[in-house]
Parts: structure tokens; C-alpha cells; sequence
């Protein structure tokens, strides 16, 4: 490698603080959409409008941003254009449903009172990820039901994982903390759910946090490391934590990257280079393609070929609930710092759960700080406040 290409290799981690600064944008952006979106889910709202209306807020703030092209040392001509806008579509999931609906038009359902709904997004700025998720009670001041019980646990669980995942830590506690808290709030965490490793334009790094190990599914244990990025997803359940397919149409893929054909239709070939060309590595909605035919045909044909990997609509059993938190570390210097996901709001009021952290590891770590620099501040002043009494008495 010559000297000039060794200098240009560009370093994508956060001690590169033009990569903070792009991972904070990010997530400036989710949390004013979340935060839109969530208050427009409302009696009778209609689901892809929703859909729609978050999608469109992540495109239009990320668009204001980072216009000017992108000049590198040795770059030739005018530099590079950054790519920016939606890396993972609105979606809305009402009670049972665990994720990933975000339909079509003619598909869609209106919002009812007491529905329990998880509202999930991420964009990006340069490839670089912030995702966020949050759940919602439509239309009722007060719950004490299962509702009640699946928000306080998952919301519970977060802000321990929050605090878990720091330098130093392993991800099995993060595990671990999240079967304690759920068995307090008699929920299930959803098996499946992982919690990802980001890097630049990776939704889902090989490093993850497991929310519930099985037989089945099991990840390597590591250790928590400066400079990384992690989407933490919390997904909880009244019921057996057990996603099973739905009838309802996948509407949300990702280019399988390390796969190629040539396919046959005119449409399904209009469709793979629409989607080669827009979201060649993240993952889009049909809902974004412009004819919807074209989708229509196109996706069937491309699944077939194993073009596309598919994010199901998967579901609880009818009359259960399931609810999410999906927050945003950076993992820096200075301590562990989130940058998306809403504070409780309205949810503090509304879910009366009469269950609570009973384990005594996680009424520990919950008392903890999630603000490591404001804990060493307050240190700080302690120690100084002694010194003062110290020379007082001497």
C-alpha cells in the first residue's frame, strides 16, 4: 500500500470525531421523527400514513444536511457526494404484532383506543447509524393490565441494559439482566431479538446482545470495547416471548449483498436496479418504491432468487402484548452515551403496572447513574466539599 492510499484509508469509528459528530446528527434527526410520530398515533390515525409521515421527516432532515460534496486529500475532480436519508423504514406494530409492519396502502388499519403500539426507525448521515424505538398507548389515560406490566418491564429493562453496556462489561449480562427484570414484571423477553453492533452502513454488526438464549439460538460472548456503537432493542411480551408468522405481506427487505441473477421480467429487473441504486446495503419498504407494480412483481420474483432478505411480520398469540424500547450508545471516552430513544412521557402515567424490580443485582445497577460524566462531577464536588472540612478542622 503506497503512503497516499494509506493516508486516505478513512477511520470509521468514533475516534474519528467527524464520525461522532455524523452518528449525533443522526440521531438528532430519529428523535425529533420519533417524537412526531409517536404523537400522531392517535384514535383512528391510519398506519402507512404514519409510516409515510416518518419516512418523509427522515429524508426531508437528513437532505438538509451535508450537501456540499466531500473533499478528501487526493481526491480528484469535486469530491464525493454523501449519501444519506432512511436506514430502516418507519414501522408501526400494534399489540401482538412484534415488528416490521409497514404496509402498503391498500393494506393498512387504523389505530384503535387502548392499542399498544411500537413505532421503530433509524437514518443514517454518511452511512453512519442512529436508530431508535418506541411504544405508545392510544387513547386511554390509565392501564393496569398486562399492558401496564410489558412497558414498565421493557422500559425497565432498557434503562438497565443502558447502564450495562459500558466498557469493560460483557454482553451476557446485558442477557441476563433482561431475563431478571421480565420474570419481575411477569413478561417474556421476545426470543430472537438482538441488539447489534453498528458500523458504517452495517444495521447489524456481527457483535450482538441476545435478549433470551434458547437451544436454538446462542451468540459468542465479548467484551464491550471503546469506540463501538450498539442499537439496544428491547422487545417484551406478555405472553411466551415466541414470535410465529404471520399472513400479513413482508413489505420490508435488504439487498442480500453476495448475491447475483439476472432476472427475466422487465419489471422484476426495473425493480432489482431501483433498489440496487437506491438502497443497495439497508433496508427499504415497498412502500418506497415508486410504481407499485413494480414492487409488487419485482420483490416476488427477487425473493425467489434469494435477491432480498426478508424482515417477516411476526406475532405474539392473539390477546397478548408486546412492547419495545430501541435506544442508540456510542460508547466513548467520557463514558457510554445514548443518543436516541424518547424518555417515558406519557407512558409514566398511563402504565400502572403493580409489579416492579424486585432483584437485588438490578435495583443496584438501576440506582446507578446513566450519566457517568455528571457522577464523576458530583464526586469531584464530594471530595472537595471533605478537603474544605478537613483544613476546617486541622
Amino acid at each position: 500500500m503506497s503512503d497516499t492510499e494509506s493516508e486516505n484509508e478513512e477511520v470509521t469509528d468514533l475516534s474519528n470525531p467527524d464520525v461522532t459528530t455524523k452518528y449525533r446528527a443522526s440521531g438528532d434527526i430519529i428523535q425529533k421523527a420519533l417524537q412526531k410520530v409517536c404523537e400522531a398515533c392517535v384514535v383512528d390515525a391510519d398506519i402507512a400514513t404514519l409510516c409515510e409521515m416518518g419516512d418523509k421527516i427522515l429524508e426531508e432532515e437528513t437532505g438538509k444536511l451535508y450537501n456540499k460534496k466531500d473533499k478528501k486529500a487526493g481526491d480528484k475532480g469535486g469530491g464525493r457526494k454523501i449519501e444519506k436519508g432512511i436506514a430502516f423504514p418507519t414501522c408501526i406494530s400494534v399489540n401482538e404484532l412484534v415488528g416490521h409492519f409497514s404496509p402498503l396502502k391498500g393494506e393498512s388499519k387504523a389505530l384503535k383506543e387502548g392499542d399498544l403500539v411500537k413505532v421503530d426507525m433509524a437514518c443514517h448521515i454518511d452511512g453512519f447509524i442512529a436508530a431508535a424505538a418506541h411504544t405508545v398507548l392510544v387513547g386511554v389515560e390509565k392501564v393496569e393490565d398486562g399492558r401496564a406490566d410489558v412497558v414498565m418491564a421493557a422500559w425497565s429493562a432498557a434503562e438497565a441494559a443502558l447502564r450495562l453496556v459500558q466498557v469493560g462489561n460483557i454482553n451476557t449480562q446485558v442477557t441476563e439482566a433482561f431475563s431478571k427484570i421480565s420474570a419481575d414484571f411477569n413478561c417474556k423477553p421476545m426470543q430472537g431479538v438482538l441488539s447489534h453492533q453498528m458500523k458504517k452502513h452495517v444495521i447489524d454488526g456481527n457483535r450482538c446482545i441476545i435478549s433470551v438464549e434458547t437451544a436454538e439460538e446462542k451468540v459468542d460472548e465479548f467484551e464491550f470495547e471503546m469506540n463501538e456503537v450498539y442499537c439496544i432493542d428491547v422487545v417484551m411480551s406478555t405472553g411466551e416471548g415466541k414470535g410465529k408468522e404471520t399472513e400479513v405481506r413482508s413489505t420490508v427487505f435488504k439487498r442480500a449483498v453476495d448475491t447475483a441473477y439476472n432476472l427475466k421480467t422487465q419489471k422484476a429487473r426495473q425493480f432489482i436496479s431501483e433498489i440496487n441504486r437506491r438502497f443497495p446495503v439497508l433496508p427499504f419498504t415497498l412502500r418506497a418504491i415508486e410504481d407499485e407494480q413494480v414492487a409488487r412483481i419485482g420483490v416476488s420474483e427477487a425473493r425467489r432468487h434469494e435477491l432480498l432478505e426478508e424482515y417477516p411480520v411476526l406475532k405474539e398469540k392473539d390477546g397478548q402484548f408486546v412492547a419495545q424500547f430501541k435506544f442508540t450508545v456510542l460508547l466513548l471516552p467520557g463514558g457510554t452515551k445514548k443518543i436516541t430513544g424518547l424518555p417515558l412521557g406519557p407512558l409514566e402515567k398511563q402504565a400502572a403496572s403493580g409489579c416492579s424490580v424486585q432483584d437485588e443485582d438490578m435495583k443496584k445497577v438501576l440506582a446507578t447513574s446513566a450519566n457517568p460524566k455528571k457522577q464523576k462531577k458530583k464526586k469531584q464536588a464530594k471530595d472537595e466539599n471533605k478537603d474544605e472540612k478537613k483544613e476546617e478542622e486541622s
